[in-house]
């Protein structure tokens, strides 16, 4: 997990930016809140894109491990769906702690296939979108104790997760174009991604 030290007195666990950017005295200022219509269209974009490179695989490709973490591909690519899941999840179950990604992992373990992962994907993209679109300004403004994050409503969590799966994406494309040999189809772009915020580094 990402770990911030600072002094050798203060300890910052996670992706912290209420934390983070007053104790490293950053001069920068992050909109954790974006509108609800504009997450759904890039969730869209973005689990639409994951579905698609999915399918661009084989279940034997799936299992393959990736070179930057010990991960097979499915787990990458689950990951990416997952996480939203659980940001979604959260104004339901009020929390999205490692105690939370530990029982999601359990739960969608046999999700590892190229049509499971696909039916997968749509449902997550369903409720993210649904939710989205409710106008439930209460469940948006609840505020959940998050690994990524802090204390934070569940839509700047959203938005928190958008950008980690959204990295993730990016990774999953490089992996597919430089040891896979196979060129993405209809990929997300730059500009399909516009104000999402990601690290310049993939790896």
């Amino acid at each position: 997990m990402p770990v911030t030290i600072i002094d050798d007195a203060e300890v910052i666990i996670g992706y912290y930016p209420k934390k983070l950017i007053p104790a490293l005295k950053l001069n920068v200022k992050i909109d954790l809140s974006s509108k609800t219509s504009w997450l759904a269209e890039k969730y869209d974009i973005v689990l639409n894109g994951a579905i698609r490179a999915t399918q661009q695989l084989t279940d034997d490709q799936l299992q393959q491990e990736v070179p930057w973490r010990p991960w097979s591909v499915r787990d990458c690519i689950v990951h990416i769906i997952s996480f939203p899941e659980l940001a979604w999840l959260s104004h339901k179950q009020g929390s999205m702690s490692t105690d939370d990604m530990a029982a999601s992992n359990v739960r969608i373990k046999d999700v590892a296939t190229v049509e499971t992962i696909t039916q997968y994907g749509h449902q997550v993209l369903a409720n993210i979108d649904g939710f989205l679109k409710s106008g439930d300004t209460a469940s948006f403004d609840r505020v959940v104790p998050a690994h990524y994050g802090g204390e934070v409503t569940v839509t700047e969590l959203l938005n928190i997760i958008l950008s980690h799966s959204t990295h993730h994406l990016k990774q999953i494309y490089y992996y597919m174009e430089q040891d896979l040999g196979i060129t993405p189809l209809n990929p997300v772009t730059e500009e399909d991604t516009e104000g999402i915020v990601t690290p310049t580094a993939l790896i």
